[in-house]
């Protein structure tokens, strides 16, 4: 043990990395609890955010209780666009499902124009529910179209986020469930920190 009753050492480091895994997993184990309601998932991802943001900035390890603590606040903020996007996510995967069976040429090129119209809502909202995280009484819609949009490389690698961390946790038994959500949010964090760095 240190002076400050911490630990140092191999048993410091291996604390801190079981950390970076626990505590995104309590985080997500909270998300999927709130997606339960279907049209929740976009405050519920919100509220995870803001929880990883107090983890990375004060050290406050209630990451499952400060999750379910913070949605209400952006189920307020965020339901009527979480409605909104849950139906037009739910018609852009109908399409989707309807033109990968269809034979005539012209289904590809409206394929590719579904899946890119997915991929930009994959960015956006993980970016809204970043900022509703990081400043639940900011101006959410005009901050997340900057942190998704404003760089190519910050989209990207928001893309990226998406789409890698539930194939990275494949080998974990329920990785994709937890850390799938919470992964691209701290990836977003990151990101938000450091465009707030340049800015400033």
């Amino acid at each position: 043990m240190d002076g400050r009753g911490g630990t140092r050492g191999w048993e410091g480091v291996v604390l801190r990395c079981l950390e970076f895994v626990a505590y995104p997993a309590l985080a997500g184990l909270a998300f999927c609890l709130l997606c339960l309601g279907v049209v929740t998932w976009l405050p519920a991802l919100a509220a995870v955010a803001s929880a990883l943001q107090r983890w990375r900035r004060d050290d406050d390890s209630r990451c499952f209780t400060g999750t379910l603590a913070a949605f209400p606040g952006q189920w307020r903020a965020l339901w009527r666009h979480a409605l909104v996007s849950t139906a037009v996510l739910a018609a852009v995967v109908v399409a989707i499902g309807f033109l990968a069976g269809r034979p005539e040429p012209a289904a590809i090129p409206l394929l590719a124009v579904q899946a890119g119209g997915l991929a930009a809502f994959a960015v956006y909202h993980l970016a809204l529910a970043v900022v509703s995280g990081d400043d639940p009484g900011g101006p959410a819609r005009r901050r997340a179209l900057v942190l998704a949009f404003g760089s190519g490389r910050r989209g990207l690698a928001l893309l990226a986020a998406v789409v890698l961390a539930p194939l990275l946790t494949l080998p974990l038994a329920v990785g994709p469930l937890l850390l799938g959500p919470t992964l691209p949010v701290l990836c977003g964090l990151l990101l938000l920190d450091r465009a707030r760095a340049t800015t400033s």
